[in-house]
Parts: C-alpha cells; structure tokens; sequence
C-alpha cells in the first residue's frame, strides 16, 4: 500500500459525511457509462478544498480499481487504509460500499480485457507514392503492415502504412524490447 497508494481521508476528519459523499461519488463515477464533468458537485463537498477533493477522489478511484482487480479481501483493504490512518468508521465505509458495488466493477473490469492480442503473423509490402493530387512526381516509398491477431479465438487483422524513418523506428523499439526480455530471462 505504501508504493504509490495517496489516498487519504479528507480534513476535517470529523466530517463524515463529506467522506461518505466522496466515496459513494467514486464508485459512481468508476461506474458510469460517460464521465461526468459535475461529478464532484456535490453540496456536502463544496466545504473541501477543491484541489484536495479532486486529488482524494482520483486516488480514491485508483485505489478502488486495484482492490477490485486484485479481489483484495476485507482484511487486505482494512490494512491499507489503516496504513494511511484511516479510522475504523472510515474503513467501514469505504468497505460497506466496495462490497456494494464489488461485483459490477468486476464485470467491467472484465469487459475491458485482461490480454492484448497476441500477434500470430506479420507481413509487409513495399508501396510507391507516385504522384500526389497535384499530378507532380512523388516517388516516395512507403510501407503496408499487415499483422494478424488473436484474442480469445478470434482473429483480426490490424493494418497500417508508414514511412521508412517510421519503420525504422518500430524496428529500433522492438529490438529493444526483444533485449529486455532477453535479460529479464536470464535473471
């Protein structure tokens, strides 16, 4: 909890409901099909400072969306946030509406994917840019990238074109690439 996690309890603490607001607001706002400019609009948050409020709801967010990816349990969540001194009525809270809403974040969560596609075959073509609309000689190469992938049993194509300099450079990253995980193969 201590790598990265921010979240901490709005001041006064003794306002619990700014607190309770603040955090039935995140999981709606992790929940909603479009985001919400107003989301923080709310009348029990308009005495927090709004810089403040803005940074506890995103580590609030993020904090929300790791337990949920991690299915961290009551106890793994009650550690964390009292690492970051929160009260016991506080992490009641904040635990009462995580289980609330545990199951509908796990299902977005797994609508969106856990696995990139994985690239099974790769072909290219190299293209001529003869002349542009303008009817002046061009004679610029170009390159047509065909990879072919899949992701849970379906195939797709992804194409795209790009430049010798662009190809170059893909090439450079993905030879990079290969040599860490060829060094991190060998640890």
């Amino acid at each position: 909890c201590r790598e990265g996690c921010s979240l901490s309890p709005i001041r006064p603490p003794s306002d619990q409901s700014s607190y309770q607001v603040l955090v039935d607001v995140s999981f709606r706002s992790l929940l909603s099909s479009h985001a919400d400019p107003g989301v923080l609009d709310q009348p029990e948050l308009k005495r927090v400072d709004q810089i403040r409020l803005k940074q506890s709801h995103t580590a609030a967010t993020t904090f929300i969306l790791e337990a949920v990816k991690h299915n961290a349990d009551e106890s793994t969540i009650s550690s964390c946030l009292e690492e970051l001194s929160f009260s016991a009525d506080r992490i009641e809270v904040f635990y009462s509406t995580h289980q609330k809403h545990r199951r509908e974040l796990q299902l977005l969560l797994a609508s969106i994917g856990r696995c990139p596609p994985q690239i099974n075959d790769a072909s290219w073509r190299l293209q001529y840019h003869v002349k542009n609309d303008q009817v002046n000689k061009v004679n610029e190469p170009f390159y047509l990238i065909a990879l072919n992938t899949e992701n849970k049993g379906s195939s797709e194509d992804i194409n795209f074109t790009c430049t010798v300099e662009q190809l170059q450079d893909l090439v450079g990253k993905l030879k990079d690439a290969a040599k860490s995980v060829e060094k991190a193969s060998q640890m």
